[in-house]
């Protein structure tokens, strides 16, 4: 067995979270990012699909979903960075019995509200929202989700029935939007009690009906805390924008090299700054033509960037899956990802350069990333984009990027099988 080690850190810091198919590891660095100390593998030889930082009121508690084909999966917590960890001597998020089902994994940690520290939510699988009100001491299904009347007609991707992105609205206490694969975007307005399927324009390309009211493979939904009525999609085949929190979707795919994709981030300070690794297509899941490339919008989706320096442009046929790209909330933001390769690359200057900060690791699943001490409360409010965007905004569509691929008529066919990894 590998020997575990450990890291700490203090305010100041910044750490990055790394879930992998053998384990979890623990980044830390100064503020300057630069040099990183390992800590880890934690749940050593076991999946980790989902890690989150929570430090709100002042806790700095790691989460990691730890998953045994053999025994199932549990929760796992840390209040000093993995040195002693909390197993729950039962589980603690599983299905009501009456419910008939039983939890195959946890696709998402997602700690709810400043003003509602004691609040957590799970994403899991077979698709469903967990929901805490005591700090992750106890779980219970949120039953508006459970119950829904579409759920009979679900069916799972290529990754199963998951649950895999919830995005809580920064303004609004009783709104939510979550995404399930091969489901779509649902979003609650009455704090869960009922959810609306919310996927207007997106399509689902491996179906008969393009343009479904549920049905598609959303891969990734994010929503940056000032503009909280834009949200972005990357989907299964197609990359979107919405400026009415979802009721509406617009295709934002210019001049990108395939809007075929997983992973999707925004920026902490500027909301018209997206980051997306768009993937070759669903049948080749591979960076386009070998190059591993971050792409970044600064103008809301209106033309996107290539971001290379630092960043292998030959033979790197690299996938980044949906939860392995993640934003720190420095300035300039840090930006990071991992590849199924076991590499992780990190940038300290907004993506402009990159470095790899370790590699070897097991297949990368998941990368979540944080200010250590910043509480959310004292981020430095910064929107460089928007000028800029305002007066580029007329040249939408001019890129300079490879066009877009399209999916192919075999790929159009491949089947709702082949709609999420």
């Amino acid at each position: 067995m590998p020997k575990v080690k450990h890291v700490s850190a203090k305010n100041g810091d910044v750490i990055v979270l790394v879930g992998t198919m053998k384990g979890a590891f623990v980044l830390r660095s100064n503020k300057a990012r630069k040099k990183w100390d390992v800590g880890g593998p934690y749940s050593i030889g076991a999946p980790v699909y989902a890690m989150a930082f929570d430090q709100r009121q002042g806790r700095r508690r790691l989460w990691w979903a730890q998953q045994s084909f053999q025994w199932g999966t549990v929760l796992c917590s840390s209040d000093d960075y993995g040195k002693t960890v909390t197993e729950p001597e039962a589980y603690s998020v599983k299905f009501p019995e009456e419910s008939k089902l039983t939890l195959k994994n946890i696709w998402q940690i997602t700690p709810g509200r400043n003003d509602d520290p004691d609040t957590l939510y799970c994403g899991v699988e077979p698709a469903a929202l967990f929901e805490s009100r005591d700090a992750g001491q106890t779980w219970s299904p949120v039953e508006g989700l459970l119950n829904h009347p579409h759920r009979p007609k679900w069916q799972p991707g290529g990754g199963g029935l998951c649950l895999h992105t919830i995005v809580p609205d920064a303004t609004n206490p009783r709104r939510m939007m979550i995404a399930i694969s091969t489901a779509g975007a649902y979003r609650t307005d009455d704090g869960g009690a009922t959810w609306q399927a919310r996927n207007n324009g997106v399509r689902a390309e491996f179906l008969p009906d393009k343009h479904p009211e549920f049905g598609q493979c959303v891969h990734k939904v994010v929503q940056h805390g000032d503009r909280p009525e834009r949200l972005f999609l990357q989907n299964h085949w197609g990359l979107y924008r919405s400026d009415d929190a979802g009721n509406s979707w617009k295709d934002i795919a210019n001049g990108v090299p395939s809007d075929f994709g997983f992973c999707m981030a925004a920026h902490p300070h500027d909301p018209e700054t997206v980051y997306i690794v768009p993937i070759e297509s669903d049948q080749y899941r591979c960076t386009p033509e070998g190059k591993l490339r971050v792409y970044r919008t600064k103008n809301a989706g209106e033309s996107w960037e290539p971001l290379t320096r630092g960043l292998p442009q030959k033979n790197a046929n690299e996938t980044v899956l949906r939860d392995a790209l993640a934003t720190d909330t420095c300035d300039p933001a840090g930006v990071y990802f991992g590849t199924r390769s076991g590499k992780v690359y990190g940038s300290s200057d907004d993506g402009k350069s990159w470095h790899v900060i370790i590699e070897g690791l097991p297949a990368v699943v998941c990368v979540k990333a944080a200010w250590v001490g910043d509480d959310g409360k004292n981020l430095p409010r910064r929107h460089r984009g928007t000028e800029k965007s305002k007066a580029v905004k007329s040249k939408a569509g001019k890129s300079r990027s490879a066009p877009r691929k399209k999916a192919s008529a075999k790929s159009k066919s491949s089947g709702r099988a082949r709609a999420a990894r």
